[in-house]
């Protein structure tokens, strides 16, 4: 596989991003590349510091960067030789030799605008959207989309539970997922027009018979293990997901410091335990989330993303590619399409 990372998005760029990268290299194969793309004089720095000397990396120069506050598409477009531009088009089916895999904690927007511009979408897909993973006690849920498309239309959100349900079953081993919506109350009669027409199409219409959908859920269901795929769209799904995090971050401070003060002696024993929990809900654990839709793996990792994120990410995106969630995603929407969807 050949794997292209950009060195220069996230916010503890670039140190944490290649030294997350170092770590990945350690679990590839022999027959891997890994192509490093951004400015060669800050790589090489950490690489000479490092005293690496591995023929499975290659450093592709790019000498502009995109910023996390910029306009998202009129930086794609003014900055042609960013690393994230510059890692999607080494994705493009055009180039002589793509890339299997791109992974990115930079600007989101960019990352999907550069992605759905250069890797372009799979056939019968109207918009990708990004399908991030949230651990519960009752196991994990899959949120699509988490921000790749806040103002999305029916359509985009009957496919993004269409290429959860796939993603759950082939990448996640969810035999028959539930698939249910979010919404301000579980009653078929609340919700946005666009809402309502999502449900009348999963629940009534024919093509969508391979589909277990459940109907609505609220936001304080997500952790009750009532549903294993949510659709949203991606304002929401990225307000969930951010919430979820900061939650889970809080509480588990909360406990781990009542419990060191409740007992000097055995307090510290239980707060490592508490740790041991939280690192199973940590984001930073899986990794990245794949932007759904697209045609090849695009791994968006989170802003803050550590070394370690950026090694889980990596690996995980090896893990989606061998999955064959994509071939999968084309057949049931080609089936779909057979059997009478618009």
């Amino acid at each position: 596989m050949r794997i292209a990372i950009d060195v220069m998005g996230g916010d503890h760029a670039p140190d944490a991003i290649l030294d997350g990268a170092l770590d990945a290299l350690k679990q590839l194969d022999a027959d891997d590349q890994m192509i490093l793309v951004g400015r060669t004089d800050l790589i090489m720095d950490v690489l000479d510091g490092r005293g690496v000397d591995d023929h499975r990396l290659v450093v592709e120069h790019t000498h502009e960067t995109i910023a996390m506050d910029e306009p998202p598409v009129d930086a794609v477009r003014s900055k042609p030789n960013s690393s994230i531009v510059r890692m999607m088009q080494m994705a493009s089916r055009k180039e002589e030799r793509p890339v299997d895999i791109t992974v990115s904690a930079g600007n989101t927007g960019a990352c999907v605008s550069a992605a759905t511009m250069y890797m372009k979408r799979l056939p019968g897909v109207h918009r990708p959207g990004i399908a991030v993973v949230i651990p519960t006690y009752h196991g994990p849920i899959v949120v699509c989309d988490a921000g790749a498309n806040p103002e999305p239309r029916p359509a985009h959100l009957v496919q993004y539970g269409v290429m959860a349900d796939v993603y759950a079953r082939k990448f996640l081993g969810i035999t028959n997922p539930r698939v249910a919506q979010i919404n301000i109350g579980s009653e078929e009669a609340k919700g946005t027009v666009m809402i309502k027409e999502v449900r009348k199409f999963l629940r009534h219409n024919p093509a969508a018979d391979d589909i277990n959908y459940i109907g609505y859920v609220e936001g304080r269901d997500l952790f009750d293990g009532v549903a294993d795929v949510i659709v949203c769209d991606g304002f929401v799904g990225n307000v969930v997901l951010k919430l979820a995090e900061g939650l889970a971050r809080s509480v588990f401070r909360a406990i781990e410091r009542e419990i060191r003060n409740s007992d000097p002696e055995i307090g510290p024993r239980f707060a490592a335990v508490v740790r041991a929990i939280y690192a199973r809900h940590d984001y930073h654990e899986f990794g990245g989330a794949p932007l759904l839709g697209v045609n090849g793996c695009c791994m968006i990792a989170h802003g803050s993303s550590e070394a370690r994120t950026i090694r889980n990410a990596i690996l995980k995106s090896r893990d989606f590619l061998r999955s064959g969630v994509n071939k999968a995603i084309v057949e049931r929407l080609a089936s779909m399409r057979a059997a009478g969807a618009t």
